[in-house]
């Protein structure tokens, strides 16, 4: 990570860069996990990713991406549930230019970048290839991004409905977008994890799954 390094702006203005998120929920050597929250008006500081990244939004607000480098402002519309899968990109900031709080969580892919530790990947026999729910019918989801490198799903079930998935022969995250319980959960191959049932209908979840490990 580079916060706290110094760089120079095109004008030769010297900038501190900051951490890429506001705090960080959950890291281990293949992934790290941080929360994005910005009230209305907040600025980000500037900042620079050194490995690819998955966005998922929980709060949304109109926001816009600055680059350091001077390029076009990028206008920003995102959906609770919604994801988005970005390769590592020039030095930027982020501004939430509405009243409403924006927030969300972002997962560093670590060994696609610059930090990735080396460890061998290596997957148990027997597991299965793909992901699936156990012991039921039809599920409420939707893909919404389906790349070689990740699959992401939202499910949001029914008020006091509960759902049981099981990971592929690759890692996964759960991550509830219900703010009042913020939880991301890590899943090795082949384990399962329980969506908690809720009193009412919340705002679902994200199911993140890592397919790049699953090449050969």
């Amino acid at each position: 990570m580079t916060a706290g390094t110094t760089v120079l702006a095109p004008d030769g203005t010297e900038v501190v860069l900051g951490e890429i998120g506001t705090r960080v929920l959950l890291e281990n050597s293949r992934v790290r996990v941080w929360e994005v929250a910005l009230e209305g008006g907040e600025a980000q500081g500037w900042h620079l990713h050194h490995n690819p990244y998955v966005v998922l939004c929980l709060a949304t607000s109109p926001c816009h991406m600055d680059w350091l480098d001077q390029s076009p402002a990028r206008q920003l519309s995102e959906t609770i549930g919604g994801s988005v899968y970005r390769p590592v990109s020039p030095i930027h900031m982020l501004t939430n230019d509405g009243d409403a709080p924006y927030l969300n969580r972002l997962i560093e892919l670590l060994d696609l970048g610059e930090e990735a530790s080396g460890a061998p990947y290596e997957v148990a026999e027997g597991i299965e290839q793909g992901s699936a729910f156990e012991g039921v019918g039809e599920v409420p989801t939707k893909v919404v991004i389906d790349d070689p490198d990740v699959r992401v799903q939202h499910v949001t079930p029914d008020a006091g409905e509960s759902y049981t998935w099981r990971t592929g022969a690759y890692p996964a995250l759960v991550v509830d977008l219900d703010r009042t319980t913020p939880t991301v959960t890590y899943l090795q191959p082949g384990e399962t994890y329980t969506l908690p049932a809720k009193p009412e209908r919340t705002n679902g979840f994200n199911l993140v799954e890592l397919r790049y490990y699953a090449a050969g």
